[in-house]
């Protein structure tokens, strides 16, 4: 099989046309991943860890919601329930993962409730969100997940949302490395791909046309959240909160408990900004930050329409047993530029189910939690 020559000093030689092909089909960063990968090779990638003046975010940074019956709550539910009826509101999950742990299935279309997948419980409730259409839905789905999630929702007649109201778009992807540079390969010799971590919506909103059809649509507010985050919902009273205000991201972060890790709302040179949790320097106590990101992220629209440097991370994780590096970047570093301020919600938001066990011991607060959709 040939292969390609190296070219413009891009480090790609030892993989074949038919990969390289497959990868730009995928939108893959060429002349980024041989940058990254050259100094991977001569131990030259800069640190993942941060650099300048650290401390701990006042507290009144953290500002919870009014509550629903006062006023203020009042008038922001007002606000979020006239966005929602408007079709100015829409919701993107993030729909790239395999479910190693529940048999290497895509994670969104494994049963959280019985006979209802995670994708099902938030579509059912966005159709029922509100009067009117339901607010369009966004998936950013990986090459993995991808053509399993659109049977999925056809199999299931889209679960009650409008098929034209519904964007799947698939995030790029790239080569997974050893630590010494070399290409990671399966025992059958293919390519091991991974998608570039979710600071990848970015670039995939614009390449694919989704910020432009959420613009075409006068999409003015988006929530982003995890799709096994199955706590999170385009809550009107909280769309109100970020709508009135001046901001152009809102996260969301819940009170810390013992032994939870997690990218933190940290004082960086005097601007708060999230700070992924392998990023703190050694001996940082990054455990007495009282909230963590739950990466459940509220924008304006059009403040995605510009590029934000975002960094790349070498990430060190296993596949098939043994050690590689991937390179990814992460979105909640958009924290970093862009005006931002930070609403801490209640547990009942933050609901990630990772492994079974975890799917276990909330099924009863899945249960309530979707009891209106007649579950």
């Amino acid at each position: 099989m040939s292969t390609l020559p190296k070219a413009d000093g891009l480090h790609l030689d030892d993989l074949h046309l038919d990969e390289l092909a497959h990868l730009a089909a995928l939108g893959f960063d060429a002349p980024t991943f041989s940058k990254l990968r050259a100094q991977l090779r001569s131990q030259t990638l800069p640190s993942n860890l941060i650099e300048g003046t650290l401390d701990f975010p006042d507290e009144e940074v953290f500002r919870p919601a009014p509550e629903a019956n006062s006023p203020a709550g009042q008038k922001a539910t007002a606000l979020g329930s006239s966005l929602l009826a408007g079709g100015r509101a829409a919701l993107i999950l993030l729909n790239g993962g395999m479910a190693t742990r529940f048999g290497g299935r895509v994670k969104g279309v494994v049963d959280a409730l019985p006979g209802n997948s995670f994708l099902a419980l938030q579509a059912k409730r966005l159709a029922q969100l509100g009067e009117g259409a339901a607010p369009p839905l966004l998936l950013m789905n990986s090459e993995a997940t991808d053509a399993a999630t659109k049977d999925h929702l056809e199999a299931a007649s889209y679960f009650g949302l409008d098929p034209d109201n519904i964007f799947t778009f698939r995030q790029s992807a790239a080569p997974r490395l050893y630590p010494d540079g070399s290409l990671f390969r399966d025992p059958s010799g293919a390519l091991s791909l991974y998608g570039p971590g979710h600071g990848d919506l970015l670039p995939s909103l614009k390449a694919s046309g989704a910020l432009a059809w959420l613009l075409e649509r006068g999409i003015d507010y988006l929530l982003m959240a995890n799709v096994d985050n199955l706590g999170a919902s385009l809550d009107p009273l909280l769309l109100g909160r970020f709508a009135g205000g001046s901001k152009e991201l809102m996260a969301e972060v819940v009170e810390r408990q013992a032994g939870e890790r997690g990218g933190s709302p940290c004082l960086v040179n005097g601007r708060v900004q999230i700070v992924e949790d392998f990023a703190f320097p050694p001996g940082f106590e990054k455990a007495a930050i009282p909230c963590f990101n739950t990466n459940t992220l509220w924008f304006r629209t059009e403040a995605l329409e510009a590029d934000h440097p975002l960094r790349w991370y070498a990430v060190e994780k296993q596949a098939l047993g043994q050690s590689v590096v991937q390179f990814e970047r992460l979105v909640g570093q958009l924290s970093w530029f862009l005006d931002t301020e930070w609403a801490l919600v209640s547990r009942e938001r933050f609901l990630p189910i990772k492994t079974p066990e975890d799917l276990r011991h909330r099924q009863s607060k899945l249960q309530t939690l979707f009891a209106s959709l007649g579950l």
